[in-house]
């Protein structure tokens, strides 16, 4: 991940900091922190929500997770091939994606990239300053239809 210049501030600070976002985190009545786990689960929900976005993660993470939903009661991690980087005020993320065949990779990556950061500063008010997209694979049509077949046989 690259480091960004994600401001750590005093928590005594009398500038407040991120005046754009929707809430203080470090105000004089006190500061709330947010735990790396929370904004990695906000993102990747967000990003899977966009039409397109076939799977979070790549390689051996996307491998897992596939095996994993195959497990009665088991199910793939919202965090899964989701990394941040969290401060007192800001945020960065990276994200692995797998697509679909056929989806325009420019505009799916501005949508996940819009919807990211607007489900993290919404939530959070933690100011998003990059979401780095790194998409590992395309997904096929007919990539999950094989091994159906074959096990029917």
């Amino acid at each position: 991940m690259t480091t960004p210049p994600v401001q750590n501030a005093s928590v005594n600070s009398p500038s407040g900091g991120n005046t754009g976002s929707p809430s203080q985190l470090v105000t004089e009545q006190g500061s709330t922190s947010i735990a790396d786990a929370v904004v990695q689960k906000i993102a990747g929900l967000a990003a899977s929500e966009i039409a397109g976005v076939h799977a979070l993660g790549g390689g051996a993470a996307w491998a897992f997770g596939a095996l994993r939903e195959r497990i009665p009661g088991a199910s793939a991690s919202a965090g899964q091939g989701v990394s941040v980087e969290v401060g007192e005020r800001q945020t960065a993320v990276d994200l692995e994606l797998v697509v679909e065949y056929g989806v325009s990779i420019v505009d799916l990556a501005r949508s996940v990239r819009r919807n990211v950061i607007t489900a993290i500063e919404r939530m959070t008010g933690l100011e998003v300053v990059e979401v780095n997209i790194a998409v590992n694979d395309v997904h096929l049509p007919d990539e999950e239809a094989e091994p159906e077949q074959t096990r029917l046989q």
